[in-house]
């Protein structure tokens, strides 16, 4: 049984980690080229590259935005699915609620 709390726990903050290793480097990426391009180092056609790959940057990042409200609702939702069936096991191990009656 621990070593599936351990094995669970491990997918959660990889997936933890990993999404939050993501969103620095495209933060980054977009830091660099807004200095690049604010200090005129790119010039001609590396400029609108530049300029191209941040306005792409910015299209992906507004539409991944526009979908994490229903994602963290989608995520309570679980979460609120799984505490509830935690709790039913819990009560039912401990005898509370149980079909028969000592009356």
């Amino acid at each position: 049984m621990r070593q599936i709390n351990k094995k669970k726990s491990g997918v959660v903050s990889d997936l933890i980690s990993g999404t939050g290793g993501l969103i620095v480097g495209v933060i980054i990426v977009l830091v660099i080229v807004s200095t690049l391009m604010g200090a005129s180092l790119l010039t001609g056609t590396y400029s609108t590259t530049a300029t191209t790959m941040a306005q792409n940057f910015t299209n992906g990042i507004d539409s991944v935005s526009s979908k994490i409200p229903t994602i963290l609702l989608i995520g309570a939702v679980v979460l609120l699915f799984g505490v509830i069936v935690l709790l039913v096991r819990q009560s039912q191990a401990m005898g509370i609620g149980g079909s028969g009656s000592s009356l």
